[in-house]
C-alpha cells in the first residue's frame, strides 16, 4: 500500500509525462523542448528509474508547513525575547562589524542559493525530486527572511553600523573577501546541465558554505557574546540537514543504478571544490579580521573542506574506476 507521501508525489511531474516526443506541446525542435533534452535528458547524472527514488524524510507538504510553522515559532520566539532585552545594543564594536561585514550582507548569496535549488527543481527528472528541490527553495526564503528580520533589528539597535544600508549591496558587490562567493554563486546560476548544477550547489558549495556561515558562524558569533546569531544559526542548520539528507541519498541512488554515475560526479565535484574553497577562505578572512574574538582564517576553511569533503568521499568510494556512460 503506498504511503500518503507516496501518493501525493509520484508522478506529479508533468515534464516527464510518458508517451510523449518533448516535454512542451510543441515542436520538439523549440528552444524549451531542446532546452530540456540538452541540459536534463542528456545530462550525465543518470539514472534507470528515477520514480523509485525516495526523500528519506519523506516530506509532503503539509507535513512541510506544520513543521517549519512550529520551527517559526520557535525563531520568533527568540528574535522577540533578545529584542525586549536591548541584546544587539550590548555587542561588541569589532562583532557588530562582522555581522555589517558578513552576516547582513549574506542574504545575497543565500538568495542566490535559492535561485539554483529553484532551478534544480524545476528541471529534476521525477516529482520525488521536484518536492524535495523546492521546500528546500522554500527554506532558503526562511533563511533569507530570518536574515532581514535580524537586520532590521540591528539598523535599529546600532544605527549607525551602515547595516540596513546600501552598503550591504556594495560589500557584496565590491569587497574582495566577498568576490569568490559571488563568482561561484554567479557561475552557478549560468550552470544549465542539471547534474553539475545539483552537485555543484547540493554537493560542494553548500556543504562547505553552509559550514562557514551557520555552524563555525555561530560559533564564533556566540564567542563574541552574540547569543541571539548562534540560536539562530542552529535552527536554520536544521534545514541544511535535511538537505543534505535528500541530496546524499539522490546521488547514492543514481549511482546505485549506474555505478558510471560517479565519475561525473567525481569530475563535477573536482571542479567546483576549489571554487568553494576560495569562497570559504573569502569569508573565513572577514570572520579573522574585525571581531573582538577571531578565529583564524586557515583553521575556518580548513574545517569547511574536511566537512565537505566527508560528505562526497564516501559517496564517490565505493564505484572508483567506473566510467561515464
Amino acid at each position: 500500500m503506498p504511503s500518503e507521501y507516496e501518493i501525493v508525489t509520484h508522478g506529479q511531474n508533468w515534464t516527464t509525462r510518458p508517451n510523449r516526443n518533448s516535454v512542451f506541446e510543441q515542436n520538439p525542435s523549440s528552444a524549451p523542448n531542446l532546452w530540456f533534452q540538452t541540459y536534463r535528458d542528456n545530462t550525465a547524472l543518470q539514472a534507470d528509474d528515477w520514480e523509485r527514488f525516495r526523500d528519506p524524510d519523506q516530506y509532503t507538504y503539509r507535513m512541510y508547513v506544520n513543521a517549519q510553522a512550529e520551527a517559526e515559532s520557535r525563531v520568533h520566539g527568540i528574535l522577540e525575547q533578545y529584542a525586549a532585552l536591548g541584546a544587539d545594543s550590548t555587542l561588541a564594536p569589532g562583532w557588530v562589524e562582522t555581522l555589517a561585514t558578513v552576516y547582513t550582507p549574506s542574504r545575497y548569496p543565500v538568495h542566490g542559493f535559492q535561485q539554483i535549488e529553484a532551478y534544480i527543481g524545476y528541471l529534476a527528472p521525477t516529482s520525488y525530486v521536484t518536492n524535495t528541490a523546492g521546500l528546500s527553495t522554500a527554506d532558503f526564503l526562511r533563511r533569507v527572511t530570518t536574515i532581514a528580520y535580524r537586520t532590521r533589528g540591528l539598523q535599529q539597535a546600532q544605527p549607525n553600523s551602515g547595516i540596513g544600508t546600501d552598503r550591504e549591496r556594495q560589500l557584496w558587490e565590491t569587497h574582495t573577501d566577498w568576490q569568490p562567493t559571488r563568482k561561484a554563486v554567479e557561475t552557478a546560476l549560468a550552470t544549465y546541465d542539471w547534474g553539475e548544477a545539483f552537485t555543484a550547489l547540493n554537493l560542494v558549495l553548500l556543504p562547505t558554505l553552509d559550514d562557514v556561515l551557520t555552524r563555525q558562524f555561530g560559533e564564533i558569533a556566540r564567542d563574541n557574546g552574540d547569543e541571539l546569531a548562534w540560536l539562530l544559526q542552529g535552527f536554520l542548520d536544521h534545514d541544511n540537514q535535511r538537505r543534505n539528507r535528500w541530496s546524499k541519498a539522490l546521488a547514492a541512488f543514481a549511482i546505485g543504478q549506474r555505478p558510471a554515475t560517479a565519475k561525473a560526479i567525481a569530475k563535477w565535484v573536482a571542479k567546483w571544490s576549489p571554487i568553494a574553497d576560495a569562497a570559504a577562505h573569502g569569508i573565513a578572512t572577514m570572520l579573522a579580521a574585525t571581531p573582538e574574538h577571531p578565529r583564524d582564517a586557515d583553521d575556518v576553511s580548513a574545517a569547511a573542506r574536511r566537512t565537505r569533503e566527508a560528505f562526497v568521499d564516501e559517496l564517490l568510494e565505493p564505484a572508483e574506476g567506473a566510467s561515464v556512460p
